[in-house]
């Protein structure tokens, strides 16, 4: 798209340069001005290359409306495809592209992995129905994309599942991504009316041997969900 973008801007700058230059060329020279007025073979001559400058310019004009459309299309297909169409986030398929990065290499060095669960979820479809168990989803994903900001990638893996990748992890990063959903998931709870979010977390960091892979760092941040103890990262 971007190098059509450029070919049909160039194409564009070259049909205005040549437009100009004629039209230059014809009112500086008054003996070509005087036989493009006077002489019929010149004037129809002068007509069917003005009218080819005026289709060619129309021509262009549709191409750009044509590519402006197509990028449309292709932005809202793209969202479609990489987009929960529920929590309004990075889908599974987004999670898997990214992960599929670190298949079958040795898990970079500050690589960092938190799994929530949002563990009321079951109970608000059950009690109110998956309508508002889906507000809730887009309510908790909100919270996730605004406070991964600068920090890591946020997806839904499924279900009432999260996933949070850290690709340059610290201690401090983990710590300060969990305080700020813990205060918005504190506001949003506080608000009247609203139903709670209540989630459970678990971190997979600098595991070693524990995890080595990708996958395996993953499989671990889901495991220490369930721990009655998580881990703190202050």
């Amino acid at each position: 798209m971007k190098k059509l973008d450029i070919a049909k801007t160039v194409q564009l700058i070259i049909f205005l340069i040549l437009t100009l230059a004629s039209i230059d060329l014809v009112l500086l020279d008054p003996e070509l001005y005087h036989m493009a007025g006077s002489d019929t073979r010149v004037r129809f001559l002068c007509g069917v290359l003005w009218l080819v400058l005026l289709l060619s310019f129309a021509f262009l004009l549709t191409d750009f409306i044509l590519l402006s459309s197509y990028k449309k299309d292709y932005r809202e297909l793209n969202h479609v495809v990489h987009s929960d169409p529920v929590a309004g986030i990075a889908n599974r398929f987004s999670c898997d592209a990214l992960i599929d990065r670190y298949l079958d290499k040795p898990l970079p060095d500050h690589m960092g992995c938190i799994m929530f669960d949002l563990t009321n979820l079951r109970d608000i479809n059950r009690r109110y129905g998956h309508m508002q168990g889906n507000i809730l989803i887009r309510d908790f994903s909100n919270i996730l994309r605004l406070t991964s900001l600068d920090l890591c990638f946020v997806g839904r893996n499924g279900g009432n599942k999260f996933l949070a990748l850290f690709e340059d992890c610290s201690r401090e990063k983990l710590q300060l991504f969990l305080d700020r959903v813990q205060q918005k998931t504190d506001a949003h709870n506080a608000r009247e009316g609203a139903y709670p979010i209540v989630y459970q977390y678990g971190i997979a960091f600098e595991d070693g041997e524990a995890a080595p892979t990708i996958t395996e760092l993953i499989a671990l941040s889901n495991q220490r969900i369930y721990k009655e103890e998580q881990q703190d990262y202050e």
